[in-house]
């Protein structure tokens, strides 16, 4: 069966943002109802194909997969301040005076960040900066959120997970081990050791 004319203008909204309520009022749907008829709408089997199909048409005429969108989510999360700037300290002649009131030339450390040329950074790290700009302080390099790359890739990899949260605990539980198995049919080899 054919969408209608305003069923296609939903799928086209939908792919701009996929929010069904918001693809709902821009397809032409009442405002009040938008809500209700967005969700009745992504439930309807015809939209879900065509909505399918419209998402691997762009991703066709894109070249953007999967793996393209999770490696440069690793490339942000996984880059580190000293991929891009380095503590230096440098011996500096400092005058001190001692407990007599006697003055001395002595070398101190003296630390300072040294930014690391933009053309050294490896390219993959380079895809974590969100901007770099001279400011009233200095040359500032500001970076793309770091956790949230980190929360997306988890969420993607099943990490926070409950029920496989639930199983790692289960994973080392002593006690279950011992009430699972008799003595002559438990390995004691690979159980944790108590101290």
């Amino acid at each position: 069966m054919a969408l209608t004319e305003k069923q296609a203008r939903f799928v086209a909204e939908y792919l701009v943002d996929l929010n069904a309520t918001q693809a709902a009022i821009r397809a032409g749907y009442s405002e009040k109802t938008a809500y209700s008829i967005g969700q009745r709408l992504l439930k309807n089997v015809e939209i879900q194909k065509a909505t399918q199909k419209a998402m691997e048409d762009r991703q066709h005429r894109t070249e953007i997969t999967q793996d393209m969108v999770l490696q440069e989510l690793a490339r942000v999360a996984f880059a580190n301040g000293t991929d891009f700037a380095r503590i230096v300290s440098t011996p500096t002649p400092t005058t001190v005076v001692d407990d007599e009131g006697y003055t001395q030339q002595v070398m101190q450390p003296v630390q300072r960040v040294e930014l690391i040329d933009t053309e050294r950074v490896d390219p993959e790290k380079r895809a974590a900066i969100a901007g770099i700009k001279e400011g009233k302080f200095g040359i500032e390099i500001k970076s793309y959120d770091k956790v949230r790359a980190l929360e997306l890739l988890g969420q993607h990899l099943g990490l926070f997970d409950s029920r496989a949260a639930q199983n790692q605990d289960r994973e080392n539980n002593l006690l279950d081990r011992l009430l699972d198995g008799t003595e002559e049919e438990m390995n004691t080899d690979d159980l944790p050791e108590v101290q």
